[in-house]
């Protein structure tokens, strides 16, 4: 597929991902300052796609902020009641949607833009019989000794696991998005020129009744996916997921790193059978990017988040297209 010569050439609706990094990167604090700061520099980065006259929707994650959340409650556990998991994803989903919204707004303003921007809190119904639930595998939070992690074992029931000799860390279920709660919600705002902040962290985890009736689930859903999912939903053609990289690599870390500009389907699923893409970390990135072009998006493309408008410009950055 051709890359776009010029902003004419883009198609009337964009999906971005950013990651949690915008809100709370490595080396901060995460003091309210800290995050303002922070998110408002996410947003100057943004601003001229920001400003582009297309329909946009905008996901997150907010992996930094479910783990202080979960420290806060072991430290303070003793005094203040736990939530439980999917609370903890709602509350830290409100919070970065807030930061975001009002440094895109702001940004915005500036320029003279009257554009608005919104936060949803979005639910996400996944399957109750997922297989996930029965082997959790998606860490979160904080390291902890031996002695720490059996005792939160014995006293929260959580699945804790050794970490190549970093630590024990709790892992959770991580199922599939199955359905976007309120997608219409997203569509009609997103349709009258609102900048939609929705899916935030993968969504808060529900499952549904046979009489519609919707539970919070103990979970994390992976923001990948679920951005992928609501992009293909929505009938978006480019999906553009933004990171702390500039291009998806090969051989990683290494002296034989070879770095991917524009790649089919199928060659970036051999690479991903042969191993390259770290669950941790790029895997559920390329995994989200495969998924939206073989559900019938145009063009995904994985880059870094100070390099949005050059890469959604076909300029840098990794692009993985269908095959010819």
């Amino acid at each position: 597929m051709p890359e776009p010569h010029n902003l004419s050439d883009l198609p009337p609706r964009l999906l971005i991902a950013v990651g949690g990094n915008a809100i709370h990167p490595e080396g901060i604090k995460g003091t309210s300052e800290e995050q303002m700061t922070v998110a408002a520099e996410a947003a100057q980065t943004l601003l001229p796609i920001l400003e582009l006259e297309r329909e946009l929707v905008v996901t997150h994650g907010n992996g930094p902020g479910v783990g202080k959340t979960i420290l806060r409650q072991v430290l303070a556990r003793h005094r203040v009641t736990p939530m439980s998991l999917d609370i903890c994803v709602a509350n830290t989903q409100g919070v970065t949607a807030y930061l975001l919204m009002q440094a895109f707004e702001n940004a915005l303003r500036k320029t003279g833009n009257p554009r608005h921007a919104i936060g949803l809190v979005t639910q996400v119904e996944v399957d109750p019989s997922d297989p996930a639930f029965a082997q959790p595998t998606k860490p979160i939070g904080y390291f902890f000794t031996e002695e720490e992690a059996k005792s939160l074992e014995a006293e929260f029931g959580w699945t804790m696991v050794e970490d190549a000799g970093r630590g024990w860390r709790q892992v959770v279920p991580s199922p599939e998005p199955r359905h976007i709660c309120d997608i219409s919600l997203v569509d009609a705002l997103a349709s009258r020129g609102t900048i939609v902040i929705a899916g935030g962290g993968g969504g808060i985890p529900v499952v549904r009744d046979a009489a519609g009736i919707r539970r919070g689930i103990e979970a994390v859903i992976d923001k990948d996916l679920t951005s992928q999912h609501m992009a293909n939903v929505l009938g978006i053609e480019h999906m553009m997921i933004l990171t702390s990289v500039s291009q998806v690599a090969l051989h990683f870390g290494t002296d034989r790193e070879q770095r991917l500009g524009t790649v089919s389907v199928s060659q970036m699923k051999r690479y991903q059978g042969e191993g390259h893409f770290a669950a941790g970390s790029m895997g559920p990135k390329v995994e989200a990017a495969i998924r939206f072009i073989e559900r019938g998006g145009r063009r995904a493309i994985i880059a870094h988040l100070e390099e949005s408008l050059p890469a959604l410009m076909g300029e840098v950055g990794t692009h993985i297209v269908a095959d010819d």
